[in-house]
């Protein structure tokens, strides 16, 4: 901006100079937004408030299903008995969200970046998780019924499309080099998995007692952490 006329009034001088104050803060505070703005859109959204999250939503799914369990009235051995089938429910249950929650983490230690599609999947698979707590109740409250085993392995399934799909996306999202693609390969455990709970829904119906023994064996499957993901981030870190 111009100096102002020797011929304007000192008053008016004082108003040139105060709006060229304001212009230079503006212009200023123009270049610190752009730069900040240049900042966020270089950097990657933080996976922390997903784990966060999910760890919460998997915490509240332990608490309801342990609430489901109600204090018998009786003090006896029989009193007992009455709440084994809620009870082998539950304990099924718990060992699944633990085995969810565990190979959950191990995934997202090969997370680097987020987008909105990883956390949609991810929000996809803690529904089906969610319905856990309801399938458990319903199982365990009518002795393992031909129903209620068919939608308790109808959501399991559900739950491991659900972690497929996650997987994939975070595969798309860090590329075919990165380390969940080297490290789950063809994925043949999720393969399996989907193969033995579909059938535990269809063979419910007709021989429970295979669909449940489905149920417990693919969770002994996957009962230890997913080694192939473990195995991979140690190879890398040796480098």
């Amino acid at each position: 901006m111009t100096s102002p006329s020797k011929g304007f009034s000192t008053s008016q001088n004082c108003i040139f100079m105060t709006i060229k104050i304001y212009y230079c803060l503006i212009v200023q505070k123009l270049f610190q937004i752009k730069k900040r703005f240049r900042i966020i859109k270089k950097s990657n959204m933080n996976k922390n408030r997903l784990e966060a999250f999910s760890d919460g939503v998997l915490a509240i799914i332990i608490t309801i299903m342990v609430l489901e369990l109600k204090v018998p009235h009786g003090d006896d051995w029989a009193s007992l008995k009455s709440l084994a089938p809620k009870f082998i429910s539950y304990i099924t249950s718990f060992i699944y969200i633990a085995i969810y929650w565990n190979n959950h983490h191990h995934l997202m230690h090969t997370v680097k970046r987020v987008n909105g599609a990883i956390l949609w999947s991810n929000t996809h698979l803690l529904f089906w998780l969610s319905l856990v707590p309801f399938v458990t109740a319903w199982a365990g409250e009518n002795h393992f019924s031909e129903l209620p085993v068919a939608a308790y392995s109808f959501v399991l399934l559900m739950a491991a499309i659900a972690y497929f799909i996650l997987s994939k996306i975070i595969v798309r999202v860090h590329g075919k080099d990165s380390f969940l693609s080297i490290a789950i390969g063809k994925d043949m455990k999720g393969i399996i998995s989907f193969i033995a709970y579909a059938l535990a829904v269809g063979l419910s119906f007709i021989l429970k007692e295979i669909s449940l023994a489905l149920i417990v064996g693919v969770a002994l499957l996957w009962l230890v952490p997913d080694k192939r993901i473990e195995r991979n981030l140690k190879e890398n870190d040796n480098l």
